[in-house]
């Protein structure tokens, strides 16, 4: 196996470790015996542990941009979106580590000027897309994005929800039926 094909197993199990203990939590060397090398070898493909980190974080963010790119395909405007939408709700109920990995980049990144510079960098991207392949106006690309991020929230909440125009509805009728009911708060708030 060539380095470049070890160094894409490397980022691969970097995401999934890295998803389920985070940065402080992982060790290179959990890595390295997840793609059956050697914790020297992994450092000749990266050579840090925060190397290895952004390379997963990069690799996060340009597998959603793929999933929404391929969603899109030739549709434009409200279809465009709709299928980008369904496509992203999709890949967190199939893949839940990418959801987990997102996560923890996002709550790494307070603080971590590099990372914090990379996920700049890839939400402007990510932007720039939704933009360019649906034709959306800026506003609509910002409530996408919103709701995207939303979207996270209930799912790592496990929160029911029906997507779309009727997603107000069926939150509001959510936390209407937890009112008053809500054993972990014995003050009712």
């Amino acid at each position: 196996m060539s380095a470049d094909e070890r160094r894409e197993l490397a980022i691969k199990a970097a995401m999934a470790e890295f998803a389920s203990g985070g940065y402080d939590g992982t060790s290179t060397a959990a890595i390295a015996e997840r793609v059956g090398v050697s914790q020297p070898y992994m450092f000749r493909l990266f050579p840090t542990k925060r190397a290895l980190f952004l390379a997963a974080a990069d690799r996060c963010f340009a597998d959603i941009e793929t999933v929404l790119r391929d969603a899109a395909g030739g549709l434009h405007g409200k279809e465009a979106m709709t299928a980008m939408a369904e496509a992203y709700r999709r890949l967190l109920r199939e893949d839940p580590t990418l959801l987990r990995f997102q996560l923890k980049i996002y709550g790494a990144a307070v603080g971590e000027d590099e990372l914090a510079r990379l996920g700049h960098h890839r939400w402007a991207r990510l932007f720039r897309l939704v933009g360019d392949l649906s034709g959306a106006p800026p506003e609509e690309v910002v409530r996408f994005m919103a709701v995207g991020t939303l979207v996270n929230v209930l799912t790592a909440f496990q929160v029911p929800y029906v997507p779309g125009d009727d997603l107000p509805a069926s939150l509001e009728a959510w936390s209407e039926g937890l009112r008053g009911a809500d054993a972990l708060d014995p003050d009712g708030r």
